[in-house]
This record gives structure tokens, sequence and C-alpha cells, in this order.
């Protein structure tokens, strides 16, 4: 395996440093926005300097005392003279004895985990809470979380300004909410760590089909939250999912790009570290208590892990999980993720009947399409099974998706003939 470079490593440590530097900020001076622009102007400082300079030996203090001077240049811009001298005064935090390292840390790990369910807000739409969350504890750029989403920087740059601005009309402070709502709020940050991961795991749109930097990025956070609340087994188990998941990406596409579905995937490149890891990380939190719906998802993800070959999976099993899974958090989708179970551990037939009324549920989502094709394939019905996947193919965003479902059209279209 190749070395990092010097760019990666510079990145991965203002990422890990942003979260913390933006912590100390807020706690000591409130106005979110203003610390978090203060942040994104250090950092980009930092990405300037540290690569010809080499990094200072103490980082964070360094990022903490550039966006302290951004933000004294700030208010002096915005007030008079009197009010400037004030605030600038302000800024200088009480003299008091240098912590011990242990309780540094412990104050650097409050301030990322209250940072987290800042970012993850109520108020905030799931866009909103997706994009602070990928800036301000993800310390990506308005231009990265941009490309990530397909979407102009300038408008990616308003979501994000509009989303601060929410939290500021919220009246939100910088603390850890009660515990009653912490335990709510805490579903929300799991919600959009998932969701980071998804879109860069089956990228919605664009030429790629994965989004390496965020399935990397969505690891990492998970990590991160595991670390902060390791009682939460919830946390263990997105975390464990994830890893699970990501295992198999080398194999999920062709050198050419062309996909790979999970039955015809040459298992040796799976990721077996990842697979290790994620296989004990799940045993710890699984059966610790009531199994939520990551863990479920993760123990699904577990027994297409360890099956030798796909003749091999274990599909009772996971049509089992699923049972459970539709009982603890129905959904449409994971409706239409039975459905597969049951054709496999069962018939084909028994799992069309299931997509019935599904397609209210799922909108125009191009996979409710492709697996009612995939399923009239396996019933022997060709033309079909050919209809439905040209369908899905006109409806997903992703290239490389339309182009496998179109090479599937086409061989269907032969059978058919």
């Amino acid at each position: 395996m190749a070395a990092p470079s010097k760019e990666s490593t510079f990145e991965d440590l203002l990422r890990t440093l942003a979260p913390q530097v933006l912590g100390v900020l807020i706690r000591r001076h409130g106005q979110f926005a203003e610390c978090e622009d203060a942040v994104q102007e250090a950092l980009l400082a930092a990405a300037m300097q540290w690569p010809a300079s080499g990094v200072p030996e103490n980082p964070r203090s360094w990022l903490l005392t550039v966006a302290s001077r951004r933000l004294v240049d700030y208010w002096r811009s915005e007030s008079a003279r009197q009010a400037r001298e004030q605030r600038a005064a302000a800024l200088e935090p009480p003299p008091r004895e240098d912590p011990s390292p242990s309780s540094e840390t412990d104050g650097i790990a409050e301030d990322t985990l209250t940072l987290l369910f800042l970012c993850c807000h109520p108020a905030l739409s799931a866009p909103s809470q997706l994009a602070l969350t990928l800036r301000a504890v993800g310390g990506l750029t308005t231009a990265e979380i941009a490309s990530a989403f397909f979407v102009p920087e300038a408008t990616m740059g308003q979501r994000i300004s509009r989303a601060k601005q929410s939290i500021k009309k919220a009246g939100a402070h910088f603390e850890l909410p009660e515990p009653g709502e912490r335990k709510a709020r805490l579903g929300v940050v799991l919600h959009v760590l998932y969701l980071i991961f998804n879109e860069g795991y089956a990228a919605s749109s664009g030429p790629s089909m994965q989004r390496e930097d965020l399935t990397a990025e969505a690891i990492r956070l998970a990590r991160l939250l595991r670390e902060l609340l390791p009682d939460e087994f919830e946390a263990g188990g997105l975390l464990a999912l994830m890893l699970l998941t990501d295992s198999r990406r080398r194999a999920r596409s062709l050198p050419d790009g062309m996909l790979v579905p999970l039955a015809e995937q040459d298992r040796r490149l799976w990721d077996r570290a990842q697979i290790a890891e994620g296989l004990e990380l799940l045993s710890t939190v699984l059966g610790a208590g009531r199994p939520g719906p990551y863990q479920l998802q993760a123990a699904i993800a577990a027994v297409h892990a360890e099956a030798p070959s796909a003749a091999q999976t274990d599909w009772p099993q996971i049509l089992a999980l699923y049972t459970v899974l539709e009982a603890v958090a129905p959904s449409p989708v994971v409706t239409l993720n039975r459905a597969v179970a049951v054709a496999m551990a069962e018939s084909p037939r028994a799992a069309l009947e299931l997509l019935d009324g599904l397609g209210t549920g799922l909108g125009d989502w191009h996979r409710l399409d492709a697996v009612r094709g995939h399923l009239l394939e396996m019933s022997g019905d060709p033309a079909g099974a050919r209809e439905c996947l040209l369908t899905a193919a006109k409806k997903t965003g992703s290239l490389q998706e339309r182009q496998y479902l179109l090479v599937k059209v086409a061989k269907l279209g032969q059978l058919s003939t």
C-alpha cells in the first residue's frame, strides 16, 4: 500500500482539528456563524502555508490563534471604535492554569459532540444538516461539499449561510441537549452520517458511482461518534454497517466503471480487515439491548460478508432479519429489500406480490423498477423485466448505473426475440 501523500496528511489533520477549534471559539464567544467563518479562513491559511513552512509544533493552537484574529478583524470592521475595543478585549480568555492533558482531551471530545448535535438541530432541513455537518465537523470547504452533491458552489454557500442563520434564529446555544432531547437528537445525528455515507457509496447523480471522499468522511465521523458515545449501541451499529458495506467497494465496479452487482462480485477483492473490524464491533453491540435499525442492517451486511460465495448466502437468515427490521423501523425501502430476500429464500413470485402498492411510498425512485425487473427476470418474464429495467434506466441520475441497466436491457432483448 502506498504511503499517504503530504497533501492528504495535511487534509486529514485539518479535518480532525476543524471541529476542535470551532468548538473552543463558540464556547468562548458564541456567534456560531462568525466563528465558523473564522475557522474556515484559518483552515485556508493553513492549507496555503503549512505545505511550504511545515506543520507548527502545536497546530491546534496555531489555528485557534489565526481564527481568533479573524474574529477580531471582523468585529473591528463591523463596529464603532468603542465597540471594537470592547469586543477585542473580550476575545482574551480569562487567565487560567494550563489544563492537564486528560481534561483538555475531555473538553475537546465534549466540544465536538456538542458541535455534532448543533449541526443536526431540528430547526434545520435535512440538506442543511448534511451541509453544515460536513463543513463544521468534517472540515470540508464549501467547494468540496458542492462538488459532492453536484450543485454550484454559490448554491451550497447560500444553503450553509441559511443554515447558520436558522441556528441563530432558533436561539440554539453551544451546549449539549438535555438527556431526553439528546436521545431524540441522536437519531438525527446518526441519520445525517448515514445519508453522507450512502451518498458516497451510491452517488445519486454524476459520472462516478462511488464518492470515496464522502464514505471515508462518514466513517471517520462515525468512529468519532462511537468514541464519544461508547454506550450508545446504535452508534456502534452504524459504524459496523459502514465498515461492512464499504468493504465491498473495490469489487463493485470493473476497471471500465461498469457496475458489478453483489451476486457477481469477486469476493477476493473485499477488504477483509474492514470486515473483521465490522464483525468484531457488531458482536459487542448486538444483543446488548433491544437492537436498533442500524444494528439490524449491520447484521444483514454481516451475513453477506461471512458467506464464502453468493450461492452460499444464508438468505433465510437475511429474510428473518429484514422481517425484524420492518417491525422495528417500517419503511417502503425496507419492504423493497425484504422482497429481494423473499425472492431468494422463497420465490420471486411471492416477492413480486410484496411490491404492489409500494409505488406511492417510493415515488419515482428508480430502484423499485430495477428490483421489479430483476424479479421478473428471475420468474422467467424477460420482456416484462426489460420494460421495468428500461424505466429504471431513464429515472436514475447515476451514469454508471444507467449504463449497467441498459446493458441488461439489451441482453434481455436478445432473450425475448
